[in-house]
């Protein structure tokens, strides 16, 4: 376990979406989190108290959670002195982007002579297998999107909340660094070689006899040409009994790919079914999930309800009007363990 409290470092990021981690550390599990780090010149706060690092020493702060994202997962080099200086300071240092803190010689340094500690939560665990596809008892849920960063880990960990709320069994199954620094497990399915995606996902999901749910943290998109593939290795080893679809209204192209179009709902939801079929005959979808935050309430209000309309699913805004909708239609297709196939699927 990484320990805490937590300082959460932003460094120079400008793009709230570079952010994600740190704020979704934040909004989740903010019991953990005693302040931020912001560069001069950052452009995004998490509305934590901005400290230097001998001052969340002093605070009680135990880890630095590297919190920025930039393309590649690289540290820039104003990052790893801030990283040194927190080594030095007393903290340990978490980290989820790809190029791991362990293979930098001058943190590796710093850690070792500091006697602190480095997490790279992006490492995959040892002896993962490729996945079988044979039929696993339990009950699974994994959310999907039109594309990367619409809000899959936020709805997942929603729906988790929601159905505990409830009474009912329900674990929330991190596949990305984000959900695993919240969570405190998982496996970062974007460092896994791509023969085990599915095998790494069929592991954190095993099955379960207590009719209880895995909600399975969806990644990427199966129309992004970036991340497709960890998409479909998802689907796969899922083999989810309940898809969401996950969205974000007006958004102008695909994450990082200025030049192609979103895909449709209709057209992401029926491409998302039928690969999950390969696994789960019996799919089905069951919600869908909006990001409407960049919306005003009247205007939200007709999108949600036309979108419902649309797809003849219930519509939502985790953050905004809760998933209530959602699990109504969980309970109504899985009564109490046998799903009851419905047009839209």
């Amino acid at each position: 376990m990484i320990p805490s409290p937590y300082l959460l470092y932003l460094g120079e990021t400008k793009d709230p979406l570079a952010a994600k981690t740190a704020r979704g550390v934040a909004e989740w599990r903010p019991e953990t989190c005693l302040g931020e780090h912001r560069r001069p010149g950052c452009g995004v706060t998490l509305g934590l108290p901005n400290l230097g690092f001998a001052e969340a020493v002093a605070r009680g702060a135990r880890t630095m959670i590297v919190g920025e994202a930039n393309a590649g997962g690289i540290l820039r080099e104003t990052s790893v002195g801030d990283v040194i200086a927190a080594l030095q300071a007393g903290m340990n240092v978490a980290s989820g982007l790809h190029q791991r803190l362990t293979d930098i010689p001058a943190v590796r340094d710093a850690a070792r002579k500091a006697g602190r500690d480095l997490f790279d939560v992006r490492e995959p665990p040892p002896g993962l297998r490729v996945g079988t596809g044979h039929r696993r008892p339990g009950r699974r849920l994994l959310t999907v999107g039109t594309d990367c960063s619409v809000g899959k880990m936020y709805t997942s960990l929603a729906l988790e909340r929601g159905l505990r709320a409830r009474g009912e069994a329900a674990d929330f199954r991190a596949t990305g660094q984000t959900g695993i620094f919240i969570a405190g497990s998982g496996v970062p399915v974007d460092a896994v070689v791509a023969d085990f995606i599915s095998g790494a996902v069929e592991q954190i999901s095993p099955g379960r006899s207590d009719h209880g749910w895995d909600i399975i943290e969806g990644q990427g998109s199966l129309f992004h040409p970036s991340y497709a593939g960890v998409s479909l290795g998802l689907l796969h080893g899922a083999q989810p009994d309940a898809l969401v679809l996950c969205h974000e209204p007006g958004r102008a192209h695909m994450r990082g790919l200025p030049e192609r179009r979103l895909p449709g709902l209709r057209e992401t939801l029926q491409a998302n079914l039928q690969a999950a079929r390969l696994t789960n005959p019996e799919v089905v979808a069951v919600g869908v999930a909006l990001n409407t935050s960049n919306l005003e309430a009247g205007e939200r209000a007709r999108v949600l309800e036309s979108t419902a309309a649309e797809l003849g699913l219930p519509c939502v805004d985790p953050v905004a009007t809760g998933v209530a909708p959602i699990l109504d239609q969980l309970t109504a297709c899985f009564e109490p363990s046998q799903p009851r196939l419905s047009a839209t699927a």
